[in-house]
């Protein structure tokens, strides 16, 4: 450690040599050399200065734009402009996921719809503006990492810098003299920090070593994962398949597209890549809590099914929530559930004109559902006209509500099922090109039968009864078989894998890149003209780390070990030779100084692992003993 004066002033500075040959100019280049260092440890791209904008041509704007699109600071605004532009398609029905949604919300808000239609709001991620902001934070991205990875390869296939003239002016310093020959101590010093995973060498008189290469790396590979990650969720929009399909017990799927209630697919997907297999519902099985405070919460939910692949043989699974079934590239997940009455539909001559089941949408937790029956062929009335049959369908699986007026479920099971029916005749418009939900009638050109039973209108229905319709328009039959249905989605989405990898090299690259600290270590030896050898330690590192000091007191201790302080020599205090204890020709090397009164041993390294620079509350000398005068001359 650096002696100083009680002002803060440094011992060395506070008195002028006339024998100091350092000027200005020298201590300039010093500062330079010092500057260099720290400056060499980053790998980013230099920041040019500004060229004037009289003077730039076509070509110096288009690097200035290239410069600004490629740093660091505009990356972060791409990246957050990306995540501000994902809120509306989060807050907003968007056409690609639910096209209903997206017009039952134009008809709500008839004010706004322009407005978000000329913004592309409902179609944000393929928008134009979400698609430029992506593809700059991509095209940012490999500009910012292109030169940084060729400049850290660089880095990577050079050695350490040399020492700077002057150690002491480094963060982490400390200096000690020993006997042993400066060969013997920077072959020492050289072993030393190798054996604690440095590369080093040695460079005239010092050893020049450096750590913490993996802090870069991990920063590069945390920007290369982003790109990944990009490069992965774009391949998976633009080639994914989705679609739905409601699958009744006993019923079968084929993964063709005319199969599918409903599909989407990416801009570049061909449904020629659809997934040769299908498979059968052999049975749905779910049970709920009874009793307590979850009441009704689901317990089992699964589905037993039958599939084969193209040319392979039939397979038993089951799929859950959560678990779905892999058929080569594609998943199919079970999503949904609810019940499929049966029911059998007679005209007034007893022809069996409809017997099926009929799937019903549920609409609260205790699986309460609508939907509608439609007879569409083979109907007529009783005077032989060709008519179609409409039925609004209301069934609860767990009947209550009796003598109140409405029914409603309790449970979701099918403890006690009732049904609910109201009767039309007429056109139900299935015929007039216009897509028609399955789930609903049109009843714009039917008329309602009137029942003599329940409402006049509707008439409530238990498994096995039967409505008759009036003026002998037939009947209707509730069966005791109630089937349930379940529905599954069946995607085929590339990139998942590769953005899982990129996704956790960017974890592990973040990891990397603030928990290791690149630093630099050096270590001068230099004989006296006494013939005591003067050894310096310094450390510099590219960030501010606390670990710093105690690592290079940790080096140094190891090293004095090896290499132990000299014992003090029986010197007159005002000898001449103790005034001129350092060599001509190696004015910058420090030497040990007279240790303070807190100073507990004399036999560690001075200032091991502090700064060069010495808190003036310590920098009050101990009177100088004979054998210290040496020191201070060395030090002048």
């Amino acid at each position: 450690m650096t002696h100083t004066s009680p002002s803060g002033t440094s011992a060395r500075d506070s008195r002028t040599d006339p024998n100091d040959s350092r000027t200005d100019a020298s201590e300039a280049e010093e500062r330079a050399d010092l500057s260099a260092a720290g400056s060499q440890l980053s790998t980013a791209p230099r920041e040019e200065s500004a060229i004037g904008g009289p003077a730039l041509g076509v070509v110096g704007w288009i690097r200035w734009f290239w410069r600004q699109l490629t740093s660091m600071r505009v990356a972060l605004i791409l990246l957050f402009l990306l995540s501000l532009g994902a809120i509306p398609g989060s807050l907003i029905p968007q056409t690609s996921a639910d096209e209903l949604k997206v017009q039952t919300f134009q008809k709500a808000h008839p004010t706004l719809t322009p407005i978000y239609e000329k913004l592309q709001l409902f179609d944000v991620y393929s928008s134009v503006w979400f698609s430029a902001i992506y593809i700059l934070l991509f095209v940012s991205l490999i500009g910012c990492i292109v030169p940084r990875s060729w400049q850290f390869v660089g880095q990577l296939r050079g050695l350490p810098p040399a020492a700077p003239g002057r150690l002491t002016r480094l963060p982490a310093y400390t200096t000690w003299r020993t006997e042993a020959e400066p060969e013997q101590v920077r072959e020492a010093a050289l072993a030393l920090l190798k054996g604690r995973r440095f590369r080093a060498h040695t460079v005239k008189d010092a050893v020049s070593a450096e750590k913490g290469y993996l802090r870069e790396a991990g920063n590069l590979a945390f920007h290369i994962a982003l790109i990944v990650m990009l490069v992965a969720f774009a391949w998976g929009q633009l080639f994914k398949s989705e679609g739905g399909k409601l699958v009744i017990e006993g019923d079968g799927f084929s993964n063709t597209l005319t199969q599918y209630d409903d599909f989407k697919s990416g801009s570049l997907y061909s449904t020629d890549d659809l997934a040769p297999f299908g498979f059968q519902l052999d049975s749905f099985t779910g049970t709920y809590e009874k009793s307590g405070p979850q009441r009704g919460t689901p317990r089992t939910f699964e589905a037993a099914v039958t599939y084969s692949e193209a040319g392979g043989k039939d397979k038993k699974a089951v799929i859950r929530v959560n678990e779905p079934l892999r058929v080569g590239d594609s998943k199919v997940y079970l999503i949904a559930h609810g019940y499929a009455p049966v029911v059998t539909v007679k005209d007034g001559r007893g022809k069996v004109v409809f017997h099926g089941a009929v799937p019903l949408l549920p609409f609260d937790n205790n699986i309460t559902s609508t939907g509608a029956i439609k007879v569409m062929d083979g109907y007529r009335d009783k005077n032989g006209k060709k008519e179609q049959l409409g039925f609004q369908a209301f069934f609860v699986p767990t009947f209550a509500g009796a003598g109140k007026g409405n029914m409603f479920s309790q449970f979701p099971a099918l403890d006690f099922p009732v049904m609910a029916l109201t009767g039309y005749h007429g056109d139900l418009r299935v015929d007039s090109g216009l897509p028609q939900n399955v789930y609903q009638l049109d009843t714009s050109k039917m008329k309602q039968f009137k029942v003599h039973t329940g409402t006049g209108v509707a008439q409530r229905m238990l498994p096995g009864e039967t409505m008759t319709l009036p003026d002998g328009a037939g009947s209707i039959t509730f069966e005791k078989d109630i089937k349930e249905w379940a529905s599954f989605q069946i995607s085929q989405q590339p990139g998942n894998g590769l953005a899982l990898a990129g996704a956790i090299a960017a974890i592990a690259g973040l990891t990397g890149s603030l928990f290791i600290q690149r630093r630099r270590v050096w270590v001068r030896a230099v004989p006296g003209k006494d013939g005591v050898t003067v050894v310096e330690m310094a450390g510099l590192g590219r960030s501010e780390s606390a670990k710093l000091p105690e690592e290079l007191a940790e080096l140094a201790a190891t090293l004095h070990a090896q290499v132990p302080t000299a014992p003090e020599a029986e010197a007159d205090a005002e000898s001449p030779t103790a005034e001129s204890a350092e060599p001509a020709d190696a004015p910058d090397t420090p030497s040990t100084v007279a240790p303070s009164t807190d100073t507990p041993s004399t036999d560690a390294p001075s200032g091991a692992g502090r700064s060069a620079t010495a808190d003036p509350a310590d920098a009050e000398p101990a009177a100088a003993e004979p054998a210290e005068a040496e020191a201070e001359g060395a030090e002048k």
